[in-house]
């Protein structure tokens, strides 16, 4: 085992010094160590990360502020990264956060719920403030939630929904009319004796108010107001698993046409370990991941799956929608499952999945990074356009040496080629509204921007994207809406006003804090905060 660390950690390092920022995207390393592996990331609207691994890993390469220390453990298990400082500030958990869920209330703050131990039934509130740390609840969840996967409602409120053992859902806050634990048979029905694979279920609100809900292999629209599944999906070609230990990955395509009587919603699929992979891993053998992505437009009366091929095999892959309407593909690995140690043959070169171009072209691989991103890694949407990438520890406890993938420190950026120096004539700058704008609901809103070369007028729309929760390869929450130009006004030299309407339902953007850029030419601005109420 030594001598195969020594000999990818050379070859990485002799990859790292000739890669070059060719079109496809570059990487950037930004911390060469942020002290904790980073398995659960959150953006928020005050542009910094919220990450955490787990609380019984042992010390992390990170100390608690002042000396301070819980359980004897001096060294913190979450950290804030600032994003215009490059910077990390040390938090404090009190109980197991690992493979838990969260969401971001319309408020801002971070909601997040469950982990294992003493964290299963814990509620914990991070509140975007300067030096605000860790709020803890104990008993604020009716059932332990270890690898469940957390939604915000279009009233506000976030549905939690299975985890580990659990075939059921609850909500956060509770009311009077929703404090009970939930019995929903479908997970029952998805649940593999000995590999499960309908853990981290892929959950999204359609347009209807229902919930698109995919586990292993099946998935349903479910009314959760009714507790009626109004809708059963048929399988994927293949009926192979795609949800945890599987790991594929899965995004809600962009929302476009937001005006007409019904919003078209697809659904993506990508990804994941055939079906006895996690079996198989325990005698030896890591299969090959499963190649396929599948779309299905999930309100068509009679919806369909359609399967393409990827360039490559993916298993513990994250899928993150880009402000220019296409998807990232990054992360993983090319065979194996989720688990300990499980995972071989790291997937280094990210794709861009082009929604809107004819089956056969939509798939653009990217340039390499040099750092595999196995088993507990992560990527987030920043402001400026570039995806955060971090985590990595296929191991029980920190491992740096002696072992096939070290437990991994770094943090990098990737940036999308949209962001390439050669499209800044083509880039818009927001001038007003000012970040942290409040908006409204089915308003006229009107965004003022610059370009330096000759706009486009047709080629100008604007899109709005929710923050993920990201982990164990699923973006919980992610959602991109298009919003299209109405009407454009120029105002100067370089300067224009675009006309846009806002979502008219919490049906297609619940409340809450939403990333909002200008697209020119496939080309997107920095986005500036808003706050639709």
């Amino acid at each position: 085992m030594k001598s195969t660390s020594f000999i990818l950690s050379l070859s990485l390092l002799l990859f790292h010094i000739s890669l070059t920022h060719a079109a496809g995207g570059k990487w950037q390393l930004l911390q060469q160590s942020v002290g904790i592996s980073a398995m659960h990331m959150q953006l928020l609207h005050n542009d910094r990360v919220v990450m955490f691994d787990r609380t019984d890993f042992g010390p992390s390469n990170l100390s608690l502020p002042n000396g301070a220390c819980v359980n004897n453990d001096c060294t913190a298990h979450s950290a804030e990264y600032d994003v215009k400082t490059n910077t990390v500030r040390p938090l404090t958990v009190l109980s197991d956060v690992w493979c838990s869920s969260g969401a971001v209330a319309p408020d801002g703050r971070l909601i997040q719920t469950g982990g294992n131990g003493a964290g299963e039934r814990r509620v914990r509130i991070f509140e975007p403030c300067t030096g605000c740390d860790w709020k803890e609840i104990e008993n604020a969840l009716n059932a332990r939630r270890w690898y469940a996967t957390d939604h915000i409602l279009p009233n506000g409120r976030q549905i939690i929904i299975g985890g580990r053992g659990q075939f059921n859902y609850e909500f956060y806050p509770k009311t009077k009319s929703s404090s009970n634990l939930y019995s929903l048979p479908f997970l029952t029905q998805t649940n593999d004796a000995g590999e499960e694979n309908n853990l981290y279920p892929f959950v999204f609100l359609n347009v209807d108010g229902n919930l698109f809900i995919f586990a292993n292999n099946r998935a349903i629209l479910f009314n959760y107001a009714k507790k009626q599944v109004v809708q059963t999906y048929p399988q994927i070609s293949g009926g192979d698993p795609r949800c945890y230990p599987s790991s594929g990955s899965a995004v809600l395509l962009p929302l476009k046409n937001l005006k007409a009587p019904s919003v078209e919603a697809e659904v993506l699929v990508c990804g994941g370990a055939p079906k006895g992979s996690f079996a198989k891993v325990n005698q030896g053998t890591f299969v090959e991941a499963l190649k396929t992505c599948a779309r299905i437009e999930i309100n068509n009366p009679n919806p369909q799956w359609v399967v393409e091929t990827m360039p490559q095999a993916k298993v513990m892959g994250d899928m993150l929608l880009l402000p220019d309407g296409t998807v990232l593909l990054i992360n993983g690995a090319s065979s194996g499952t989720a688990g300990w140690e499980n995972g071989r043959n790291p997937v280094l070169n990210p794709v861009v999945y082009r929604p809107n171009n004819a089956i056969g072209s939509r798939f653009e691989q990217q340039n390499s990074t040099t750092i595999p991103r196995m088993y507990h890694s992560t990527a987030i949407l920043l402001r400026d356009g570039r995806v955060l990438v971090g985590g990595s520890n296929p191991h029980d406890k920190y491992e740096f040496t002696n072992v096939l993938f070290p437990t991994e420190l770094r943090l990098e950026a990737f940036s999308p080629d949209y962001l390439d120096a050669k499209y800044n004539n083509l880039r818009p700058k927001i001038n007003a509204p000012k970040s942290q704008a409040k908006i409204n609901y089915g308003k006229k809103l009107s965004i003022q921007f610059s370009v330096k070369g000759n706009l486009v007028t047709k080629s100008v729309s604007v899109s709005m994207v929710a923050p993920s929760f990201n982990t164990h390869s699923f973006s919980m929450n992610q959602r991109l809406l298009v919003l299209e130009a109405e009407n454009i006004i120029k105002r100067g030299t370089t300067t224009y006003e675009v006309q846009v309407t806002t979502p008219a339902f919490r049906n297609l953007a619940p409340s809450g804090y939403y990333l909002l850029y200008v697209v020119h030419q496939e080309i997107p601005s920095a986005a500036i905060w808003v706050q639709i109420l």
